[in-house]
């Protein structure tokens, strides 16, 4: 759930949002999400080539982050690399017999009702 709830943030955060609203006299005529929009066709077009208007668009752009690459240069070792391997060589070490646990300590041997390799006539030869 973790992982799916940071690729939304992942994905929200990477992709640029827009928002565009058409107003016509002042009043909101269409709104659009990514994409330009509609306009209401009421520009008034003069013979000198000047338009007159009474729309009006707004636009809110959100840019989202184009850099997501990561070099070795961002990332840093906390221990020197001549102590890393010093860390794990505790995991190998061998335990002497009296300090190894007994993995069978807490659990009694299971009760034997007859003799399977006889009753099988198999023998270790």
């Amino acid at each position: 759930m973790c992982s799916v709830l940071l690729a939304l943030f992942l994905i929200a955060s990477t992709v640029s949002w827009k928002v565009e609203k058409h107003y016509c006299m002042g009043h909101l005529v269409d709104m659009a999400f990514f994409a330009d929009a509609d306009s209401c066709g009421m520009e008034i077009g003069f013979t000198d080539g000047t338009k007159m208007t009474c729309c009006n668009n707004e636009t809110i752009v959100i840019d989202g982050q184009d850099d997501l690459s990561i070099t070795w240069d961002d990332t840093s070792l906390e221990l020197p690399w001549q102590i890393a391997p010093v860390r794990y060589i505790s995991l190998f070490q061998v335990c002497s017999k009296a300090e190894r646990p007994l993995p069978n300590e807490y659990y009694p041997p299971p009760s034997l009702v007859e003799d399977i390799p006889l009753r099988d006539q198999v023998f270790l030869i």
